[in-house]
């Protein structure tokens, strides 16, 4: 099993490498649905490498989980948009962001609980 510290760490390395490459196919392309999925990648990758240091605690580590399954839902649904002309599934968006508004007030909440020795 991943431990939650190294899946973090992991995620924040994927989301800014994608975030990286898709600034430059939007670059190349014009395409408004990279531009944004490239946006939301970059700022949530610190984010994520900061909560692989971070969270000490349980209600952190399901916040940035919420992070991540967020993240995935809405910029897999702009891309699938982008490249295949069709949504990811209805609604996907949407619920990627308020799964993305969601992590980050739960990890924000984490900091009014000690940490743990979990």
């Amino acid at each position: 099993m991943i431990r939650p510290h190294r899946a973090f760490l992991f995620s924040g390395g994927v989301a800014g490498a994608l975030g990286v490459a898709l600034s430059a196919a939007a670059a190349h392309s014009g395409g408004s649905n990279l531009a944004t999925a490239a946006s939301f990648l970059l700022m949530h990758a610190p984010a994520l490498l900061v909560l692989s240091l971070l969270a000490a605690n349980r209600i952190a580590r399901i916040g940035g989980a919420g992070l991540v399954i967020g993240l995935a839902l809405f910029c897999g649904d702009l891309l699938s948009r982008q490249y295949l002309d069709s949504r990811l599934f209805p609604y996907a968006a949407p619920m990627g962001g308020l799964l993305m508004i969601g992590g980050w007030l739960i990890v924000a909440a984490s900091a009014l609980r000690p940490a743990s020795r979990e």
